[in-house]
């Protein structure tokens, strides 16, 4: 009995978590900048990854947060879960993202989803992994991840003017 429980409470710990966060300052600014961060967690190791990018938005940002710590996985068989403020995001993969590719990568009105790259990239890598779920966390609520991972896109913002 003993033994079986110890393997149960390791087998829901052999989980990727993976907080993302993205930004932009001056997002309607035909100049701008923008800077994404995540952190990476498995087994009490962590891993923050973060960059700036000009002319971008805040949605590009919040989609190349997840697409950054996806491409930063080197395995497809370990369950992952990406924890995100950003509801365009959540919301866009768990349940816009399957009726945009049943209608051939088109929405409701016949248009292109609007960074369609950017959709098609993370719905690529989400496919290649065994597991992923994508879940809402509200946004600056103390959420000590979601928060450091806030902090590393503002990190990157700030690196990229200085």
């Amino acid at each position: 009995m003993y033994s079986n429980w110890i393997g149960w409470f390791a087998l829901i710990l052999n989980v990727i978590t993976i907080y993302a966060d993205g930004g932009c300052r001056g997002n309607q600014n035909e100049t701008n900048i923008g800077g994404w961060g995540a952190v990476l967690q498995y087994k009490g190791y962590q891993k923050e990854l973060f960059e700036g990018v000009k002319n971008t938005t805040n949605n590009q940002m919040e989609l190349t947060a997840c697409i950054k710590a996806l491409e930063a996985i080197n395995t497809t068989d370990i369950p992952i879960e990406i924890y995100a403020d950003s509801a365009y995001v959540v919301n866009g993969m768990n349940s816009w993202v399957a009726g945009w590719k049943k209608k051939g990568w088109r929405k409701g009105d016949g248009k292109k989803p609007e960074n369609l790259d950017l959709w098609k990239r993370l719905d690529q890598l989400v496919l290649m992994q065994d597991s992923c779920k994508f879940l809402k966390v509200r946004g600056h609520s103390g959420d000590t991840y979601n928060e450091l991972a806030d902090q590393l896109a503002n990190q990157a913002m700030d690196e990229l003017v200085a």
